[in-house]
């Protein structure tokens, strides 16, 4: 057997008998698709983190609406305690106290929802490093 016969017998890679030309425009072509996609993928991740953002934000204007009546009960409360002595001002001072922390746990709760850590776009982050590990093993051959 000759060695141009034994040359077609081998399973051969198609890209290896395409010009450099060509080579570079599939790397551009992918190297846009790629771009495309890792964008798109930011805008839903984005528009996720911006709806839990929302969440919380809604819990702190709850948390401070609910503290606000609280505060609107214990100056109730005031009131009632210089009128009358004893028992209606320390009822309404009982329930302004109340009032008051569950405004400030609905207020806590809705700050924790709005750290940064729960904020960062963990998906987007991850396949950037995997493509900057794919891109470099590329060049690398």
């Amino acid at each position: 057997m000759s060695a141009a016969e034994n040359r077609y017998d081998e399973p051969r890679d198609p890209r290896q008998d395409r010009p450099l030309a060509g080579l570079f425009a599939d790397l551009a072509r992918e190297s846009a698709n790629l771009a495309r996609s890792e964008i798109a993928l930011a805008k839903a991740e984005l528009t996720d983190k911006a709806s839990e953002a929302a969440g919380g934000v809604a819990f702190i204007a709850v948390g401070g609406l609910v503290a606000f009546a609280g505060v609107l009960v214990l100056l109730a409360s005031a009131v009632l305690g210089l009128s009358n002595v004893l028992a209606p001002w320390l009822s309404a001072l009982i329930v302004g106290v109340v009032v008051l922390a569950v405004g400030g746990i609905l207020a806590y709760v809705g700050k924790n929802r709005l750290s940064p850590a729960n904020l960062r776009p963990r998906r987007t982050m991850n396949t950037l490093d995997e493509d900057k590990r794919w891109a470099k093993s590329q060049l690398a051959r």
